[in-house]
């Protein structure tokens, strides 16, 4: 069961407020290492700022995170950023795709960002073309492609340099049913097949039901996770 195993990464009793507004209010959940988690709830239930919480984009005002045993939310801001850099990928509603960059070099731009050499980095990118069905469209620019295709390219990004997380937030939400189902079923099947944690943030049932087990988040809580069958 997915829920049986120990957890990779967890927040406990995290608590976000902006302003005067709370985001969180004590919100606990944890992944396992190779589980597809779903975190569902309503526009401003603090959802996404639970998942930029747990990713170390922002540092809870209250609680922890704990990744691999190490405290996330005490890094410093250089030691948050090798992590995201290194140990966790990001998937968003958009893509966030660098718009002058043909989609070979979209995929490579972590690695480059790391370091890595420039004809390593894109021969680690073409890797991923062909997996993920883009072998076609590597020298297209991001506004060449469909929405689906730029979402595949914006999961082959989150995987290229081997995280161990990747944060999928509405990852589906600017596509169309046929076009988020592909994205989905290959986002899940890679991230089965590397072994990658999944934390997928979602109100598309359609969409959760991708994952190993579900969280809500109401009002900046966390209610009692559902295994889905």
């Amino acid at each position: 069961m997915a829920d049986e195993r120990p957890p990779l990464l967890a927040g406990r009793g995290l608590h976000k407020s902006f302003g005067l507004t709370p985001a969180l209010r004590g919100a606990d959940i944890s992944v396992a290492a190779g589980e597809v988690l779903a975190v569902m709830g309503p526009s401003g239930s603090g959802k996404s700022t639970l998942l930029h919480c747990l990713a170390g984009i922002l540092t809870p005002d209250r609680g922890e995170v704990v990744f691999d045993g190490q405290r996330v939310d005490r890094m410093p801001d250089k030691a948050r950023s090798r992590l995201r850099r290194g140990e966790f990928g990001f998937v968003f509603q958009f893509g966030q795709l660098v718009p002058e960059l043909p989609v070979l070099e979209n995929i490579a731009f972590p690695l480059l960002l790391g370091g890595e050499s420039r004809r390593a980095a894109l021969a680690a990118a073409e890797s991923w073309l062909p997996r993920l069905g883009l072998a076609d469209v590597a020298d297209r620019l991001p506004g060449e492609v469909s929405g689906g295709q730029g979402q595949r390219v914006a999961v082959a990004r989150a995987l290229v340099a081997g995280p161990r997380v990747i944060f999928a937030d509405e990852p589906t939400g600017s596509l169309d049913s046929v076009a988020a189902d592909q994205v989905m079923e290959l986002l899940v099947a890679t991230a089965r097949s590397e072994s990658v944690s999944v934390v997928l943030v979602t109100h598309e049932p359609r969409v959760a039901a991708y994952a190993d087990r579900q969280v809500t988040v109401r009002d900046g809580r966390t209610m009692l996770p559902a295994v889905l069958s």
